[in-house]
């Protein structure tokens, strides 16, 4: 095994720094525009970053363009850890947050697509900093490294490993036979779909700013709001949860599949198993906690009469049920009502949600609906041999044999996901944390979802953690974005042995 290729790998990073750094730029001018003093604070934290990104890409000039597997998970780790430290400098420059531990939380937050917040009052917060605060959330959704690869060849640079080691699931499924084409046909898909999302909530009501806000927030499965309520902010405006439910749904789908659903090839869509147990999964829970609300009587959900779409109290159950549902199984992590209110039934229903994830290549966290359906059937077909123990019984996915390989990383990978919560959840206790609290939090930071249960439940946040919890949830947070696999693998003896 030849030496690491250290100069490709900064030099990688200085691109990262620069395309965060001209996102900074962008956010610059809604401070501008409102006469903040914040927009100083932006404007000087994106000069920075973008020097810093420039000094790390002009200085590092490789012998070798090539990018073996060791530089991709190292580049996309530090990728990830580079955009959080340089994020975080808009927050720490404009006084917007100015302690070190919250800035970081907020930031890798955003980038991981959580949506965990430490912040009280979000709507005294100046428009460039929640435009920004959005951004790292659009940013984060699909991959900077993505974006990245999609202009490498410019560079002369390849990326095919950078996509394997950032893939948001178990398998790197391609749009077309170069990888750089495949980042682009994905951006532009995630693009369009936010512009769209954008137009319909400008026209549901809500204001073009918070319109723009919470569309990056919902195609990256986020969950930053510019309402201290969340979405509840518009529970009189049924529509804009209706929209925002379709885009979070649209969200947590595999994106190859939204790619050829837009190329008029619905069939192939309803033909993945994945997609049949994802949205048909969610449909049925949703149908569960609207019997449950309807019958319940949730005291903290109101039934609104102000707008025509409002039918009533089935009406509002269904709503606020399908969103609820589909804001946690996508790990969007958007709050239309406090779902631990409704009873303990339903807050154990969606506790257990915050395991299951949307699909793998969407810019869902959590577990993934594809891993479980692989360990389901493979722990049937355990049942099978045992009764016909020579027997060979493949498991069939999308009616195709799965290797080995593949059943075995992923079942490696819940062994893994589930013991680090575990260990986490413990953790958290060590910190301050009561033990439900602690169990909400490590679930939530792993799967990157947002609300949870116990003093950081959906109507809460993440202010009171000491710093030390915060800095421990924002590890959780970047191993559960990059698939645990990419930054673990970087804590191994054997990674860094030369062969």
């Amino acid at each position: 095994m030849t030496a690491l290729n250290t100069k490709i790998i900064f030099r990688f990073l200085g691109i990262t720094a620069i395309l965060n750094g001209l996102f900074m730029f962008i956010a610059a001018p809604f401070s501008f525009y409102n006469d903040e003093n914040a927009k100083w604070g932006i404007l000087s934290a994106g000069i920075v970053t973008v020097t810093t990104g420039l000094l790390l890409y002009f200085f590092n000039k490789p012998e070798s363009t090539s990018i073996q597997k060791k530089e991709g998970y190292l580049i996309v780790t530090l990728g990830w850890l580079t955009l959080s430290i340089t994020g975080m400098l808009p927050y720490l420059l404009s006084g917007a947050i100015p302690n070190i531990s919250n800035a970081f939380f907020e930031t890798i937050s955003g980038y991981s697509t959580t949506g965990s917040s430490i912040l009280t009052d979000i709507e005294i917060m100046p428009k460039g900093i929640l435009f920004w605060r959005s951004a790292t959330h659009w940013i984060g959704g699909m991959g900077i490294i993505v974006l990245t690869i999609a202009i490498l060849p410019l560079l002369g640079i390849g990326g095919m490993q950078l996509f394997m080691a950032e893939a948001p699931g178990p398998s790197a499924d391609k749009l077309h036979p170069r990888i750089t084409d495949t980042a682009k046909r994905l951006y532009l898909i995630y693009v369009v779909l936010t512009l769209t999302q954008f137009l319909l909530l400008k026209i549901a009501g809500m204001t073009w700013f918070d319109a723009i806000n919470h569309a990056m927030s919902t195609m990256s499965t986020g969950g930053f709001s510019t309402k201290n309520n969340s979405v509840a902010f518009y529970n009189h405006l049924p529509f804009v949860q209706y929209i925002i439910i379709l885009f979070m749904l649209i969200a947590g789908t595999n994106f190859v599949l939204t790619y050829f659903a837009l190329k008029g090839k619905v069939k192939k869509v309803f033909e993945s198993e994945e997609f049949k147990y994802y949205f048909f999964g969610t449909i049925s829970v949703a149908v569960i906690i609207t019997l449950i609300i309807y019958f319940f009587q949730d005291p903290n959900l109101q039934t609104t009469i102000a707008h025509p779409m409002v039918f009533g109290k089935a009406e509002s159950a269904i709503r606020h049920a399908l969103f609820m549902v589909s804001s946690v199984v996508t790990t969007t992590g958007f709050v239309s009502a406090d779902f631990t209110m409704w009873n303990f039934f339903a807050t154990g229903i969606f506790f257990a949600l915050f395991f299951t994830g949307g699909s793998a290549g969407s810019t869902s966290g959590g577990v993934k609906v594809v891993r479980h359906i692989v360990m389901l059937k493979n722990s049937f077909l355990e049942f099978k041999k045992s009764l016909h123990p020579n027997a060979i019984i493949p498991v069939r996915y999308d009616g195709k044999a799965v290797n080995k390989s593949i059943v075995f990383n992923i079942l490696s990978f819940f062994i893994i996901y589930m013991l680090i919560f575990i260990i986490s959840s413990v953790t958290l206790t060590l910190f301050g944390l009561d033990f439900m609290s602690a169990l909400g939090a490590a679930a939530s930071s792993l799967g990157n979802i947002g609300p949870a249960i116990g003093s950081v439940s959906p109507v809460d946040n993440y202010a009171h953690l000491t710093d030390a919890a915060k800095w421990f949830c924002s590890f959780l947070m970047l191993i559960g974005r990059l698939e645990l696999f990419t930054v673990l693998i970087l804590f191994t003896p054997f990674f860094w042995r030369k062969n």
